[in-house]
């Protein structure tokens, strides 16, 4: 039997979207944590603060979540992890299995399909309670009393509009807390070393082996109010790069959400 939909007009659609995301947007335009970026660091933070009991607002400037963690390595949709982060694959419930260790002569190397897990990730992070903004740009920082209070926003596209008409205004959004989980640009981090708060040492080159174990180690508050998770650690702190593995961006992530519970609990 074919279903019949229920008799909704055009305008009411209309005045669902508008209104639902004009009364989510108003409450959360004060938060505990602004979480910057949207991929797989920010989201673990987001979804183990949120099971936490932190309300938590993530914003994300492209039109999709997961950043680098879609794709897995070189387009091939497959990533990888290397012990002990395959437990979070298992907490997210991911397929995943062994690499082939006879053949390398390698143990603790995992391999996972990249949709999957992503898509496993951005669910429990919605279910856990986060909440999430895309296509939004981070334009500035909010500083009280030498101290990030917040951020402050444009929609993504006014980036993309001619210089001479691109003059829309921005909101900004207060947080007890931000953190960057913007991967190797570190953008929040990068407006405060614009304003000379800071300064970076830029990420170093690939060393697999020592940056994951340093990235997870370096997870912190970076400067008072905002705390630097995944590939923003390896930028702020000078860090070697690490590429397609994603268990120290998943356990950063973790990481960053327990220092944020602490300092809330100050």
């Amino acid at each position: 039997m074919t279903p019949k939909f229920a008799p909704v007009s055009e305008s009411q659609i209309t005045r669902a979207i508008v209104g639902e995301f004009a009364k989510e947007f108003e409450s959360y335009v004060e938060t505990d944590v602004i979480i910057v970026g949207g991929g797989p660091s920010g989201l673990i933070a987001g979804k183990e603060l949120a099971s936490a009991g932190v309300e938590v607002l993530i914003i994300e400037r492209n039109n999709y979540l997961g950043g680098g963690f879609w794709l897995g390595g070189f387009l091939m949709n497959k990533l990888t992890v290397r012990s002990p982060a395959e437990t979070i694959l298992e907490e997210l419930g991911v397929p995943y299995k062994e690499y082939n260790k006879d053949k390398d002569k390698v143990a603790g190397l995992y391999v996972a399909d990249s949709s999957h897990a992503c898509s496993k990730l951005i669910a429990a992070t919605c279910d856990a309670g986060a909440k999430i903004l895309n296509m939004v740009a981070l334009d500035d920082v909010v500083l009280h009393n030498e101290k990030v209070s917040g951020v402050v926003v444009n929609w993504s596209a006014v980036s993309a509009l001619p210089k001479e008409i691109a003059c829309v205004d921005p909101v900004s959004l207060e947080s007890k807390l931000v953190i960057d989980a913007t991967g190797h640009d570190a953008s929040v981090v990068k407006k405060l070393e614009e304003r000379g708060l800071l300064k970076t040492k830029g990420q170093g080159a690939m060393w697999v082996e020592r940056s994951e174990n340093l990235v997870v180690e370096h997870t912190s508050e970076f400067y008072p109010g905002l705390i630097v998770t995944g590939m923003a650690v390896s930028a702020a702190y000078g860090l070697p790069r690490m590429g397609p593995t994603f268990g120290a961006m998943l356990m950063s992530g973790k990481r960053a959400a327990e220092v944020v519970i602490e300092k809330l609990r100050v």
